[in-house]
């Protein structure tokens, strides 16, 4: 089977949704996107019920987008918002023989502390270090079955194929990563679509996962990202952050970066998202629209 070269991909959040469609080189190319509203109350984040209030119309509207972006691309990877299911940095005294084994663990070790039953969800880890005492570092996503099944059901039914599913966060961090792991000791704080991120690296393995919806005002925007960082140091006091990248978008990035500065103590690196990208010629988006594209972007790299 030829491969195309190209990725497909597709973020939803409850105000709308982006495709993007990608090539891969040192600096990928987005050759075709676009960036539409849902109607008021069609998707409504939640971690327990499924989000899709209006199915025909969700469907209508992939369909209608994904004709606009005139591409065979049908295989799509896909980008939902943090908020519908839960991340979650484990540590295990032991390595487990298997994958198998290893869920099995890490189902026995969340069942108390997650608000749904812990056999109605999918889960998938990520090991992030093991290390000389035989202990590892998880990365543990946990979404609903009801949730994620209801969106692989309704992108299938708009013609598209689901082929890899991440959250937001992660799929922005993938885009900015080419700078963001020239750094050991880093973190990246993102304010995106309304909702602030806060990823913390130590020695190159992530130590420090925080994510909050619904963050638009800026007293509240700095109440949280200053709580992540004081969270963060007393969670890890032998750790310190060498680095602070951020991102947001145009209009907000330079006020943003000075309240990241002031909420770290360190003065941000603002990542700009142009000079990670490259546009094809015909696309002509202006900044503000390309950073739309961004959670679309990230998921479509994955599978490049």
């Amino acid at each position: 089977m030829l491969m195309s070269g190209k990725s497909l991909g597709l973020e939803l959040s409850a105000a709308g949704f982006s495709f993007a469609v990608v090539s891969g080189g040192k600096t990928p190319l987005v050759e075709a996107g676009l960036s539409l509203p849902f109607a008021p109350g069609m998707l409504s984040l939640s971690r327990r019920d499924p989000n899709i209030a209006d199915a025909k119309g969700f469907v209508a509207a992939l369909k209608e987008a994904h004709l606009r972006l005139l591409t065979k691309e049908r295989a799509v990877c896909v980008s939902l918002p943090d908020a519908v299911g839960r991340v979650v940095l484990l540590e295990l005294e032991a390595r487990f023989k298997n994958r198998e084994e290893g869920m099995d663990v890490i189902r026995w070790k969340l069942k108390k502390s997650l608000p749904f039953d812990i056999s109605a969800v999918h889960l998938d880890y990520q090991t992030l270090e093991e290390k000389q005492n035989g202990a590892v570092s998880l990365l543990v996503s946990i979404i609903s079955r009801p949730v994620v099944q209801q969106y692989e059901e309704l992108i299938l039914e708009a013609g598209l194929e689901p082929k890899l599913i991440d959250f937001t966060s992660f799929n922005l961090y993938r885009l900015f990563s080419p700078r963001l792991e020239l750094s050991e000791d880093g973190a990246f704080v993102c304010f995106y679509q309304g909702a602030m991120t806060v990823l913390v690296f130590s020695g190159g393995v992530l130590s420090f996962y925080r994510t909050k919806e619904g963050v638009g005002d800026v007293q509240h925007l700095f109440r949280e990202v200053n709580s992540s960082f004081l969270v963060y140091k007393d969670q890890a006091p032998g750790q310190s952050v060498s680095e602070v990248f951020c991102a947001a978008a145009p209009g907000d990035a330079e006020s943003f970066r000075a309240l990241v500065a002031e909420a770290s103590g360190l003065e941000p690196v603002l990542l700009d998202l142009e000079r990670m990208l490259r546009q094809g010629s015909t696309l002509g988006l202006d900044r503000p629209g390309l950073h739309a594209l961004a959670g679309a972007v990230g998921a479509a790299l994955r599978s490049l």
